[in-house]
């Protein structure tokens, strides 16, 4: 394993250049391996595990939903606050930030990086849950996706360019995983679903949030600085791969669903109103019928 680490990273080094020797020895971040293997084994799940669930009862995982929930959005709120803070006390530019003018506030924001590309491990989870609550109309693309290549990509971020113009997704992902981690925590309780409205403007949250960062990883193309434009280029590639996705997702859940809704309540419109009109009938009978019996 040692042999592989030492060739996997001598190629890496060729390929992308010296990396940053502020993250040197940082748990998971000296060799690629460890990320890779977890990335497979969570594409060996996707596959097997609803093979696995297919003859048997789904678990119901509610307790442990809302504490899973509660900490990624508490962790998320953390890492907003810190990623906000470390910005402003580090005077960030906006159009372009290379990763080395911030002087103290860098390491706080690689040190807050360091936590979201960890989470982007954790999130795992949410796959996991869906498998074994057997909701497997949730692991779409789109899903699988995201979660597998969040966790390479913040590891290669890490090494390379963790801080600087890196924070500005990071900070706004952090933001909407507050609004939606808290969302899942409280529909894991049948009670506080008829409360929960602002499901749909997640969705919509989050292809705001793509296209902010597209503009403001455009502004460092615009107005170069430091920073490796290599890596801004990947980052409006990705982030529109994302947003066709994304948008394809809204489309199918949220417009399809509100069309085919309102053909159905065109089409029971005049059964419910017969219906109101029968039961009305039948409760204007048995009256009849008491009076009858009365006298």
């Amino acid at each position: 394993m040692e042999r592989l680490d030492q060739t996997i990273n001598s190629y890496l080094d060729v390929w992308l250049g010296p990396r940053d020797p502020r993250v040197k020895g940082w748990l998971l971040l000296e060799n690629y391996t460890p990320t890779f293997i977890f990335s497979a084994l969570y594409l060996l799940i996707v596959w097997l595990g609803p093979k696995y669930m297919r003859n048997k009862q789904p678990f119901s995982c509610r307790g442990i939903l809302v504490v899973y929930n509660l900490g990624l959005t508490l962790l998320s709120l953390y890492m907003f606050y810190e990623l906000v803070t470390g910005v402003w006390e580090g005077g960030y530019n906006f159009y372009c930030q290379d990763t080395h003018s911030g002087g103290e506030a860098d390491m706080k924001i690689i040190r807050v990086l360091w936590w979201y590309y960890f989470s982007k491990l954790i999130e795992f989870m949410d796959t996991f849950f869906f498998i074994l609550r057997k909701n497997n109309h949730q692991i779409t693309v789109l899903h699988v996706y995201h979660h597998a290549t969040m966790l390479n990509i913040w590891w290669f971020v890490m090494n390379w360019v963790p801080c600087g113009h890196s924070y500005f997704g990071a900070t706004l992902n952090s933001f909407i995983h507050v609004l939606m981690y808290s969302y899942y925590g409280l529909s894991a309780v049948p009670a506080m679903r008829p409360y929960l409205w602002w499901k749909k403007y997640i969705t919509q949250g989050q292809l705001i949030q793509f296209v902010l960062t597209i503009f403001q990883t455009s502004c460092g193309v615009v107005w170069p600085c430091a920073f490796p434009q290599g890596w801004l280029y990947f980052q409006i590639f990705y982030m529109i791969s994302l947003i066709i996705l994304f948008t394809n997702f809204y489309i199918q859940t949220y417009n399809k669903k509100a069309s085919s809704r309102r053909k159905e309540y065109q089409n029971g419109s005049t059964a419910t109103v017969n219906g109101y009109t029968n039961s009305f009938s039948s409760l204007e009978n048995n009256v009849k019928q008491r009076k009858q019996r009365k006298d």
